[in-house]
């Protein structure tokens, strides 16, 4: 039974006239042509003032710095937030510098603009220069910037003078008898 419908029905699909239409082709048109437009060649008045005549530039034929290249140079990148990099030049400039994030005490602040004193994360920098002026005198600079601020260190730097006077003291409030206050 189940063959004799199977059977039939492929009699039928077989004998329907076929509905499909063979596949559209579109007209084809020739590309339109269009005259290329003639538009008036601008023209501008003249300046009421003449150009600026500069000098050609002149470029110093003798620069001796001319052929300082980088003879060195590294950067690492590390996944804990720490970092560290350098670069050394033909006339011996060099520079390094590395940097490591460290907890430490400070303020912060929630969404609300709430400030509060905590555990923060925070950046301590250390590095080096070396190099040497266009008169030969040599420089180092080394430095460290902490949760004490910027320390440079350089033979180079300026010092602060010391004070050999004693500073003025201010006069002191003290409670007396808690009526009132003595000065001393």
């Amino acid at each position: 039974m189940k063959l004799f419908v199977v059977a039939a029905f492929l009699a039928v699909v077989a004998a329907v006239p076929s509905s499909y239409k063979p596949e559209y082709k579109a007209p084809s048109y020739p590309a339109p042509s269009y005259p290329a437009p003639k538009y008036p060649t601008p023209s501008y008045p003249a300046p009421a003032y003449p150009a600026p005549a500069y000098p050609t530039p002149s470029y110093n034929k003798d620069n001796k710095y001319a052929d300082i290249t980088v003879t060195s140079q590294s950067d690492e990148r590390n996944l804990d937030g720490s970092s560290q990099w350098s670069y050394a030049q033909s006339d011996y400039t060099t520079r390094e510098e590395s940097q490591v994030q460290k907890k430490m005490q400070g303020v912060t602040y929630d969404s609300y603009g709430k400030e509060s004193y905590g555990e923060v994360l925070g950046n301590t920098n250390k590095g080096s220069s070396y190099w040497v002026s266009p008169e030969g005198q040599k420089f180092t600079l080394t430095w460290a910037a902490d949760e004490a601020g910027f320390q440079p260190k350089g033979d180079h730097l300026p010092v602060a003078p010391v004070h050999e006077y004693e500073l003025p003291v201010a006069a002191v409030h003290i409670p007396f008898n808690g009526k009132g206050y003595k000065i001393y």
